[in-house]
């Protein structure tokens, strides 16, 4: 019987022991954290007051009343770029804007105004007015440090659902995805961090907590996240936006054409972009190129049609665009055409655009 008792007893203590420690564990869980949900709770932290969320609203005739009305036409992410109020998102969030208010974090709302705009890189920079003094800004990053399998986090709006934070891994490096106005955008990071509409424009960033994407696009059947989306890297960033904020556009070294569309190439399966126009007074008018011209009965005769900028292989307008953008004002650069049958070389000295 005693040892009955005794056993009971022994029981009842356990019993007893593991019901504390259920109970101290429950207890801890609000302090307790795994290395990797700390880091995210602190990135998230210091990173989303610089997060905003960007509102797109559009003119248009009601059908009823034939009288112009605002209407919501998109909505998207954007982040705080430096402390005066420029605000970076993606080009496609704000194209075709009639007004553009931006939602600070306190859910304070500010009207916008178009700083900049680069189509090709799908990037924009826009100005909110009478910013506020307290505004946090992200530090910035550097792409060319990434590897497959870094953790990567991504905060913005999915669906309007404000200041949204998904976390995955660099699944590539490298990838090209396609840019309002039919150019390419090389180099972009692609990750599996869940990237829905309304993250565009939304920062990118690293275990660090700095910046190392925009979320540009994802790639889904169903237009909702399928563990595959992309961001513009944050050292593109850095070359576009300075110019976007000084001149509104991006400056690219130019030689002085005019090209065929990439529409009039497919068209007539022409290998190389041919030379439409020449300028006066322009480098490829001095090196002496040749643009199109009409022949004696009136039929259109090509001139140069441009197969190379220096090592690169131009197959249509994005690639000449990316060829010249490696280059600076005042750069020499051999331009390999071909006229007719023969083949011809040009060195000459690009000058920045205008």
């Amino acid at each position: 019987m005693h040892g009955f008792l005794r056993l009971s007893l022994r029981a009842l203590l356990l019993c007893a022991g593991i019901l504390g420690s259920c109970v101290s564990t429950a207890a801890d869980y609000l302090s307790f954290a795994t290395d990797d949900e700390q880091n995210s709770t602190e990135i998230f932290s210091k990173a989303s007051p610089a997060v905003v969320f960007v509102t797109n609203t559009a003119l248009r005739r009601s059908f009823f009343s034939l009288n112009v009305e605002e209407i919501p036409r998109g909505a998207g992410t954007g982040f705080v770029w430096d402390d005066s109020g420029l605000i970076v998102t993606n080009f496609h969030v704000i194209a075709g804007a009639h007004k553009l208010t931006v939602t600070l974090q306190d859910r304070s709302e500010y009207d916008a105004e178009v700083i900049g705009l680069a189509p090709e890189k799908d990037l924009a920079v826009l100005r909110i007015e009478d910013p506020p003094d307290d505004l946090v800004t992200l530090p910035l990053g550097d792409s060319s440090e990434l590897t497959v399998g870094r953790k990567v986090l991504a905060i913005g709006n999915p669906f309007g659902l404000d200041t949204t934070l998904t976390t995955g891994i660099v699944s590539a490096l490298g990838r090209e995805i396609p840019a309002p106005g039919n150019r390419r955008i090389r180099g972009v990071i692609q990750t599996d961090a869940a990237i829905n509409p309304g993250n565009s424009g939304g920062p990118l960033l690293n275990s660090l907590g700095q910046l190392v994407g925009v979320n540009t696009a994802i790639y889904s059947p169903s237009g909702a996240s399928a563990g595959i989306g992309f961001a513009i890297p944050v050292n593109t960033v850095k070359e576009v936006v300075p110019q976007l904020i000084s001149y509104g556009r991006i400056l690219r070294p130019m030689i002085g054409v005019e090209l065929a569309s990439d529409a009039w190439l497919r068209r007539y399966r022409i290998e190389g972009v041919p030379v439409v126009h020449v300028y006066p007074g322009l480098p490829a008018a001095r090196a002496g190129m040749t643009g199109a011209y009409r022949g004696p009965r009136g039929e259109i005769v090509l001139g140069d049609i441009i197969t190379r900028v220096g090592d690169t292989t131009i197959r249509n307008n994005s690639d000449f665009l990316d060829a010249m953008e490696t280059l600076q004002p005042g750069d020499s650069v051999s331009i390999h055409a071909r006229r007719g049958k023969e083949t011809k070389t040009f060195d000459l000295e690009v000058i920045e655009s205008q």
